[in-house]
């Protein structure tokens, strides 16, 4: 009895005992009610292709649950009983992936309007007790689990998971209930094992079995919880209390989840176009700081108001179905870190081009670490942060030659948002997006109004008098004729005349053919 209640206590499942794995139900169209117009034609095609190759093949997860709620999804995956390779062998655009869980990855179309199907495998459910045990995470032991179908480590937490199943183990391996039924788009039969279909009725996110074993097997299903909370919660689902209570003090687990993995994470918080509720969710669920440094940092500035309206924009591109980078959003949350490094430098009076540089550089190592491997998302962040102060300059050919670069769309959004707080004249953001639209012609007419502009305001400024010098008074070293000036007769001094040195002379920048700096 001892033993049972310590192995309860440890989430432990007994040898004796055997999980539940639900109860299969197949629920027909006139009940489900699901929309077959709502479903992907090349969803269609994988599970049809599976199946004529006498396989199993079902629409699952998420898009069943959005279907189920009148919804067209955004993504589709599949499950089927035919391995990675047997899935591979039947689509001429497949790519088996991962290391951790290998799924497939059928393509379709090409360049930016292709499109991924994932299909995935029955996987078998794993037993914390049979399953082989090693120490150290996924990062520590790779050579230890090369070989293992899979493994778990001494916490619980799943590291490999290779091991091929029936339906009914597969789902029960899912998290959520409403993320676990599966949809035969050619028989438009729901196959659901844990009362999916009518958790989606009464708005309830339930995980499947014990969650703080769950939770213990995967700690990024905290992150998925929440996520799902916000994306769902205008929907008027909520978390069930079971499935809520535990997600604080399980949050120390992610302490064990490699970064990378826990950086992905956070970008989908972000980036799925439920920026704002998913920090109202993290606040509400005691989980606004601990779960990574950098989403602590957004989640802090979140009620600032460049950081509000950057994830207002975010969530706003989203839904009209516009591309989102992550390195605009983590460029808008650490802006105010950048602008008041380069303040600092400013006052001591550097110079501003090579004082922002390193402003950047500070925050790159304060904040972000090695996560992005210094790589494009880095390289992207700092394009549009040192955009911004060429964007004051509006005359000469400094505004032909920003709006030619590549990353100038974002960096003018950037100041676009900043226009939007009066952190610059909206003026200079309305004249840069009437530039970046214009023709040539209109382009130089611009540049003129904008240099007359400039003249005028210099015009106006008062100038500044000097205070008469008193009579008697030696006249300033500037305005006194040179030591080695040379003397005429009459006492005049002349100016000493400057040699013109010759095109193409020693010492010329540009006098082998290079161009002058």
């Amino acid at each position: 009895m001892i033993k049972q209640f310590i192995d309860k206590l440890m989430g432990k499942t007994p040898k004796s005992s055997k999980p539940h794995f639900g109860r299969r139900t197949e629920v027909p169209a006139s009940v489900h009610g699901i929309d077959p117009n709502l479903v992907d034609e090349r969803a269609i095609n994988v599970t049809r292709t599976l199946q004529q190759a006498g396989f199993e093949a079902y629409v699952v997860g998420g898009a069943v649950r959005d279907l189920l709620l009148g919804l067209r999804p955004k993504d589709f995956d599949v499950a089927t009983n035919a391995t990675p390779e047997q899935v591979k062998g039947l689509f001429r655009r497949a790519f088996i992936i991962g290391r951790r869980f290998r799924i497939v990855h059928v393509v379709y179309g090409r360049g930016r309007d292709n499109e991924v199907i994932e299909v995935s495998t029955f996987r078998a459910h794993l037993d914390n007790v049979a399953a082989e045990q090693v120490k150290g995470n996924e990062r520590t032991s790779k050579r230890q689990l090369e070989g293992m179908q899979h493994a778990v480590d001494s916490s619980g937490r799943v590291l490999r998971d290779n091991v091929w199943g029936p339906q009914d183990e597969d789902a029960t391996r899912r998290d959520f209930t409403v993320n676990a039924m599966y949809y035969d788009p050619e028989s438009q039969i729901v196959v659901d094992y844990h009362g999916g279909i009518q958790d989606a009725k009464k708005r309830v996110l339930r995980m499947i079995g014990d969650p703080v074993a769950r939770y213990r097997e995967d700690p990024v299903r905290i992150i998925r919880a929440v996520r799902f909370a916000a994306k769902l919660s205008p929907l008027g689902f909520k978390l069930e209390a079971k499935t809520a209570k535990p997600l604080t003090t399980s949050a120390a687990l992610l302490a064990d989840v490699p970064q990378s993995r826990l950086f992905d994470e956070m970008l989908k918080l972000l980036q799925t176009g439920h920026a704002l509720a998913s920090i109202a969710q993290l606040k509400n669920l005691e989980l606004a700081t601990g779960i990574y440094p950098l989403l602590d940092v957004v989640v802090e500035r979140a009620d600032s108001a460049f950081v509000q309206v950057a994830l207002a924009d975010t969530d706003r591109r989203v839904g009209e179905g516009k591309p989102v980078a992550p390195s605009f959003l983590l460029a808008c949350v650490l802006w105010a870190d950048v602008r008041e490094g380069w303040a600092k430098r400013l006052a001591r009076k550097e110079h501003p081009h090579p004082a922002l540089q390193d402003a950047i550089d500070e925050v790159f190592d304060a904040r972000i670490g090695d996560v992005s491997g210094r790589g494009k998302l880095a390289a992207d962040m700092r394009e549009i942060w040192m955009m911004q102060p060429r964007f004051e300059k509006r005359v000469g050919s400094t505004p032909f030659g920003l709006v030619e670069q590549p990353r100038f769309r974002a960096g003018f959004d950037f100041l676009r948002l900043r226009a939007d707080i009066d952190e610059v004249d909206i003026r200079l953001a309305d004249w840069w997006q009437e530039f970046s639209m214009a023709s040539d012609a209109e382009r130089e007419d611009l540049v003129q109004a904008a240099k007359a502009e400039q003249q005028a305001s210099q015009a106006a400024k008062p100038r500044v008098r000097r205070a008469p010098r008193p009579e008697g008074a030696p006249a300033p070293a500037e305005s006194r004729p040179a030591a080695d000036a040379e003397g005429s007769e009459d006492g005049a001094v002349k100016k000493r005349r400057r040699r013109r040195r010759k095109p193409g002379a020693a010492g010329d920048q540009a006098g082998d053919g290079g161009s002058a700096a």
